[in-house]
């Protein structure tokens, strides 16, 4: 992509697969450092040796987004490893609690928000010193088609992502002038370990499946979603290595929505 981002240092949550493991791929084809972070370092470590970067160009270290020591410590093997980052890339989230609005009780309402909403609440307050630091920084966090065209099934992820795309949009308007540029990317259906256990899920209810219940579900719940498929985690990390380069020099704010036209609206 001729993206430049040599000498460039970024930190990838939910790193271990899926989009996150896409865009770890994309920038250090970009020459950046990187350093990946997800729960398990096991699968961590496992998806690090997938990418086969070169000697000091790829660190892994787990953390929990949900628990503010555990983001300082990582911040601290961060720094022990590569110094300060200049791009923060939040993909790390759950489906959460699913069902009728009626059958959601506080808990899965409060165990979704905790990850989804405040683990890159927590997350961003702890590296946004790096990222103000130098004059050059980029913040992308990872929302969802469901912020802008909420599905009644799963309304408090939907609420999780809309809060995150007001994060984003506050953010931008904070720091752009000290050269952090933040925006969002917002993903639909995309094939990825979350929306295989969905569709597993969805096929086991329908007695058919894998591909029988992907057909099934954007046929009925995704009928804007032109290309007719799920989206590759490839096509979204290349969208998000773009917001972190200077080829996105004057993008500042936006959602990038990466959904085949799953939304309805313009």
């Amino acid at each position: 992509m001729d993206l430049n981002l040599s000498g460039r240092t970024a930190l990838i949550t939910g790193g271990d697969s899926g989009i996150g493991w896409h865009t770890a791929r994309l920038l250090l084809a970009e020459g950046a450092t990187v350093v990946l972070s997800d729960l398990e370092q096991d699968k961590l470590d496992q998806a690090a040796a997938r990418l086969s970067a070169p000697a000091g160009r790829l660190h892994a270290f787990a953390a929990d987004v949900t628990d503010r020591q555990s983001l300082a410590e990582l911040h601290g093997r961060t720094r022990d490893a590569v110094g300060k980052i200049d791009i923060l890339v939040q993909s790390s989230g759950i489906t959460g609690a699913q069902g009728l609005f009626h059958d959601i009780d506080d808990e899965g309402w409060t165990s979704t928000l905790e990850t989804d909403l405040l683990g890159p609440v927590r997350l961003v307050r702890e590296f946004l010193p790096d990222l103000r630091d130098g004059g050059w920084g980029r913040l992308v966090l990872l929302a969802s088609e469901d912020a802008v065209q909420p599905y009644d099934d799963e309304l408090p992820y939907c609420a999780a992502k809309a809060g995150v795309l007001a994060l984003a949009k506050g953010l931008s308007r904070s720091y752009a002038t000290e050269g952090l540029l933040v925006n969002a990317v917002s993903p639909a259906f995309i094939a990825t370990p979350m929306t295989d256990a969905m569709m597993d899920k969805r096929a086991d209810q329908l007695g058919t499946s894998r591909e029988e219940a992907i057909t099934s579900f954007l046929d009925e719940e995704r009928p804007y979603l032109e290309l007719k498929r799920r989206g590759q985690a490839e096509e979204v990390a290349a969208v998000i290595a773009f917001l972190c380069s200077d080829r996105a020099s004057f993008v500042n704010g936006s959602n990038w929505r990466v959904d085949g036209g799953s939304v309805a609206t313009i």
